[in-house]
């Protein structure tokens, strides 16, 4: 696989690594194109097949899973699968433009370690696990056995931290937004001969 850069976003689940890759999308100059990842888990909300994700059933997942076709997956929660297609790099590395995820910390590090000198790791850190909590809250989008269950993982996500390349604490989001796009920016600039 040759192509573009590689961009990788993760964080617990509510520290603002979606706001900020939303932030980073708009800016035309990164030339970045989202990588939608594929989840066996049904739509939530307004989310929608090939925007939000790729919704695929888990007989499906499984089988793309022996075929192959994923350059990461995981099973995050049972039978609760999550992943990147290869052929979902190939199409944005097509389009000329560096891929950008939104992923969780174990998928991100993978990335990483296929393409250590092409991607940049950036785990984003909430302020304290209690404001995580508070945030999570806020959404009203899922109940607190399914909140609890966020914050257990979250304390494991966060001991992973010091493996990326950059640590950004979100605690001002105009701070951390300044931040990650001063790290994609550079990342980007760097000449091919660097990777190789």
């Amino acid at each position: 696989m040759k192509g573009g850069k590689l961009i990788v976003f993760s964080a617990p689940s509510g520290s603002g690594k979606t706001t900020i890759v939303r932030h980073l999308l708009r800016q035309e100059n990164l030339n970045l194109e989202f990588s939608i990842s594929a989840t066996s888990r049904t739509p939530r909300g307004d989310e929608k097949h090939g925007e939000d994700y790729y919704f695929i059933d888990l007989k499906d997942f499984k089988q793309h899973i022996k075929n192959n076709d994923f350059l990461e997956w995981e099973e995050v929660y049972r039978d609760n699968f999550y992943g990147t297609l290869k052929e979902e790099v190939e199409r944005i590395w097509a389009l000329g433009k560096n891929v950008i995820f939104d992923i969780d910390v174990v998928g991100g590090l993978r990335i990483k370690k296929k393409f250590p000198n092409k991607t940049l790791a950036v785990f984003v850190k909430p302020p304290s696990v209690d404001e995580l909590k508070i945030r999570l809250k806020k959404r009203k989008t899922e109940s607190d056995e399914k909140i609890n269950m966020r914050i257990a993982k979250a304390s494991v996500e966060m001991a992973t931290a010091p493996q990326f390349d950059f640590i950004i604490e979100n605690d001002t989001l105009e701070v951390a937004l300044k931040e990650a796009e001063a790290l994609v920016s550079t990342h980007i600039q760097k000449s091919s001969s660097e990777e190789e």
